[in-house]
């Protein structure tokens, strides 16, 4: 019997490997395809995020290609013209990895590494996140346990014993924001510390500082795919630290 109560984590094992799987590929494709394509078929990009800007280099979707956005001014005053680009014009698997990296990040070329002098599909910050959703998905493959509830499935990769207070004066909500929060904190930190003041991060800090939020995201993408109270026959039975127990309050009709 698992520490949950259940016989098998069959399911945990599943959902873990599959975000370790999904985050992996993302991320060894971050490397590889750059490195694949030939030398210098990437200029600096320079683009929005939540947007597709560089599908085509003068149809639709082309916002990164216009003539404003391919002149760059530096913080030293200097100013030059970008390339244009379209991942459209690149094979399929290359072309998707852009893809994604065009509609989720910024892709500002001084926050993000070259490889084979073509810049990377995503900034280090996203490199920083999709490491940690790796190894976030890993560890819950390993340690993560379905216990009713989102959160009690988040705390379920911690030993028991460290847990037993926390059960037994029913901290677990803030324990629960609590280790969200320090994990999300280095991020937010240096993200908005940059935001607010004249500091600007580095390609050092900022996949540092990304790889704990990504640890966070993929813990709580597990736990939201294992939570499933139907498996238990009732709350009483999910084994909980410091023998807790679950009790679900029914309404009282007066």
């Amino acid at each position: 019997m698992e520490k949950n109560g259940l016989s098998d984590r069959r399911r945990e094992q599943k959902v873990g490997n599959w975000i370790f799987g999904v985050a992996t590929f993302f991320l060894v494709s971050f490397f590889l395809v750059p490195f694949l394509l030939p030398t210098g078929s990437v200029p600096d990009l320079d683009a929005r995020a939540n947007a597709l800007d560089y599908a085509t280099q003068d149809g639709a979707f082309s916002n990164g290609n216009t003539p404003d956005s391919l002149l760059h001014e530096h913080e030293d005053g200097s100013i030059h013209i970008h390339e244009p680009f379209a991942w459209t014009e690149l094979d399929p698997y290359s072309g998707f990895i852009y893809m994604f990296g065009d509609l989720n990040c910024h892709n500002k070329h001084e926050r993000s590494w070259q490889i084979n002098e073509n810049q990377m599909p995503v900034c280090t910050r996203d490199l920083g996140i999709f490491f940690g959703f790796a190894i976030g998905g890993f560890v819950f493959s390993r340690y993560g346990h379905n216990r009713w509830t989102i959160k009690d499935s988040c705390l379920s990769l911690l030993p028991d014993k460290w847990l037993e207070t926390i059960y037994k004066k029913n901290y677990r909500t803030m324990a629960w924001l609590g280790f969200g929060t320090l994990l999300c904190l280095p991020m937010l930190i240096d993200g908005f510390t940059q935001l607010l003041t004249g500091y600007e991060s580095n390609n050092f800090t900022r996949p540092l500082t990304g790889t704990p939020f990504g640890i966070g995201i993929a813990i709580l993408t597990g736990a939201a795919f294992s939570a499933r109270p139907q498996f238990f026959e009732n709350a009483s039975k999910v084994v909980l630290p410091a023998n807790a127990r679950f009790e679900l309050q029914q309404d009282q009709e007066e």
